[in-house]
């Protein structure tokens, strides 16, 4: 198991920033990689709440399901994503910083198959990928406040 963590200042309100991020369908709209994701549940967006995501990755498409483990608007959004021989689970914590929020991403990486050896290479590409994300992220919701 690995551990990637993160943050980022985001010059938005808090509830803001959590509600957009907390529905997984608008990741696409900052996450490049990700050509779709689409609810599974019914209801509300909360804990048990699942979405299936397509990542595209060298050329592939990767699908993975991502389940909200727990859910406290507009403080905490954990979850678990399964998919392409790895499993992430951790979480997300939203704190105000001024008129913004600091975003925290602490995720434990587990790969099984023949990744598992790749594991350290794997991990810091997702390092860098991940604080791309959450910087498309910040641009978007920092300069197209509208989304």
């Amino acid at each position: 198991m690995v551990a990637v963590l993160g943050s980022i200042d985001i010059d938005r309100p808090v509830d803001e920033v959590f509600d957009f991020v907390a529905d997984q369908r608008n990741e696409p709209s900052y996450n490049p990689r990700m050509t779709s994701s689409e609810k599974l549940t019914d209801g509300p967006i909360g804990a048990g709440t699942r979405f299936r995501a397509v990542m595209q990755m060298r050329g592939r498409s990767l699908p993975m399901e991502i389940e909200f483990t727990d859910l406290d608007r507009p403080h905490r959004l954990a979850s678990r994503t399964t998919g392409a021989g790895s499993q992430v689970v951790g979480q997300l914590t939203f704190q105000p910083v001024g008129r913004g929020t600091r975003m925290t991403w602490d995720w434990d990486v587990r790969f099984g198959g023949p990744v598992r050896w790749l594991s350290p290479i794997v991990v810091w590409i997702g390092r860098r990928q991940e604080r791309e994300i959450w910087t498309g992220l910040k641009h978007l919701l920092e300069h197209d406040p509208g989304h």
